[in-house]
């Protein structure tokens, strides 16, 4: 007989997540992914201004508000009929690209890695090296602040498999700490043209409202060039060893097996050129993006909505006692299939376009390194995989970009607001793909719709009771202690919801 256990409320995410999951012999037969909070957004949006839009869709996440101004944004574009001039484009992926360097160095160091890291190793660990003294003194220090006699956030936490080595954990956690800076600095390099962090000030239709100079330029590259370090001599060999600690994370977390991005980092005005490809892999074949075949079923959703609606033609009006809905995730799906969005989707797509040699010969690479084929990735270090290494090209790029900046040229396009008109945004979130969609009616918001990448990872059932793209990834994962189940706990967050 299955045991019924709850991972609620899932932590070291943005936002609200339960995890419910039915084990038989050790495994995971069943599972259910429900997103318990009410947001609403789309309510709060209709009858305001349009340029509203690009401020109030940033406060969706604390996260990632910089790809939903930026997907806001190309919806407005859209709408109104512009392009953003080459500086406006390129100040827009030096701020994006910011952005995705240090929300990824984010999700390794400080959402996920603490399932791996065993901190209680090191503290009893007797040798002396100046990074185990950097860590016993901040642990130390915690300890003394006198909140817990626990050192957050690395405790409590489940029992479990965890990394034995211990130089390995002292390297971790010591960056771990150094990734704090990294991150704080990624964030400086990202106002330089975005004016703050979070819920950027700068970015506007038509392109931004920062004018560049010299010295902004340099401040940049000094930025980028210290990630750059970061990235190449910490962060890539650190999920490599996590690899090589807990290789049977390779099969586990495979999923739905089908892929969608809708490309991001634009290389011209018109967004048709991007450094990361457009495009889905459905059952294992490219496929050119279709905008018209995305579609949400709300059959488990606590809508009232009609069910398989196109996001022009969405509703949010909630239903929390609606029969047999358990989420407030709507299910999206593309050309009717269940696909999974995020780093490792982006890179697939990129990788089966045969359009990006870039992804293609960094993925190939680290494979034969690491000693892996392409099906290993599908699964939760290749998760983590997929994000270090696009961690790396959009640092890279960043730094060249910052170098295609003509000081004195136009930054922005100007624009009127229609009387009517509709338009979509799209852009690649560090965790997944985001699309924006708007109809102005008498030139305010008639309708304002948002689909996010969580709503496609973490859905719920569609009305076939086919299961979302992270309860497909649960099923068949091995739980050692259900009392301790860790193991889901790292399948869920390799998805970064």
């Amino acid at each position: 007989m299955a045991q019924k256990i709850s991972v609620s409320p899932l932590t070291r995410i943005e936002g609200h997540l339960k995890i419910d999951v039915e084990i038989e012999e050790g495994q995971i037969v069943d599972a259910h992914c429900a997103g318990e909070m009410f947001r609403g957004w789309e309510i709060i949006l209709k009858g305001r201004h349009p340029l509203d839009a690009q401020q109030i869709t940033q406060r969706i996440c604390g996260v990632c508000p910089t790809a939903h101004g930026h997907a806001s944004n190309r919806c407005l574009d859209d709408a109104l009929g512009i392009n953003p001039p080459d500086n406006g484009r390129l100040l827009r992926n030096l701020i994006l690209g910011a952005n995705n360097v240090q929300s990824h160095i984010l999700h390794f160091y400080h959402l996920a890695a603490l399932d791996f890291v065993d901190i209680t190793a090191i503290l009893q660990y007797q040798g002396n090296s100046p990074q185990l003294n950097k860590v016993k003194s901040w642990a130390q220090a915690e300890v003394n602040s006198g909140r817990s006699n626990m050192i957050s956030p690395f405790m409590p936490r489940y029992k479990g498999a965890y990394i034995q080595d211990v130089e390995l954990n002292i390297a971790a956690i010591a960056h771990y700490l150094e990734a704090l800076e990294m991150r704080r600095k990624a964030q400086q390099a990202l106002v330089i043209f975005g004016g703050k962090m979070p819920h950027t000030m700068s970015t506007v239709p038509g392109g931004v409202t920062e004018k560049p100079t010299a010295d902004k330029i340099i401040a940049y590259l000094s930025y980028i060039k210290e990630l750059q370090a970061f990235v190449n001599n910490k962060y890539l060999p650190d999920v490599i060893a996590v690899a090589q600690a807990f290789p049977e994370y390779f099969g586990i977390g495979k999923g739905c097996g089908n892929f969608l991005s809708y490309g991001v980092f634009e290389e011209n005005n018109e967004g048709t050129e991007l450094f990361l490809n457009r495009g889905a892999v459905i059952g294992g074949a490219f496929e050119e993006f279709d905008k018209m075949k995305i579609s949400e079923d709300v059959n488990y959703s606590m809508f009232k909505s009609e069910s398989g609606l196109h996001p022009w033609d969405g509703n949010t009006e909630p239903d929390p006692e609606k029969e047999d809905a358990y989420s407030f995730v709507k299910a999206p799906r593309y050309n009717d299939a269940v696909v999974e969005v995020g780093p490792l989707a982006r890179t697939v797509v990129s990788y089966m376009s045969g359009k990006n040699d870039a992804v293609k010969n960094i993925v190939d690479s680290t494979c034969a390194s690491v000693g892996i084929g392409i099906p290993d990735l599908f699964s939760v270090l290749g998760r983590h995989a997929a994000r270090a290494l696009e961690c790396k090209l959009v640092a890279d790029r960043c730094a060249e970009w910052a170098m295609e900046v003509k000081l004195g040229q136009p930054v922005c396009t100007p624009f009127t607001i229609p009387s009517e008109s509709k338009g979509v945004g799209f852009c690649e979130a560090p965790r997944g793909s985001v699309s924006h969609w708007i109809k102005i009616e008498d030139s305010a918001i008639g309708n304002y719709q948002v689909v996010a990448p969580t709503t496609w990872n973490c859905s719920p059932r569609d009305d076939q009771d086919r299961l979302g793209a992270v309860e497909q990834a649960l099923v068949g994962t091995p739980v050692a202690d259900v009392e301790n189940p860790i193991e889901p706990a790292r399948v869920v967050r390799s998805f970064d919801p």
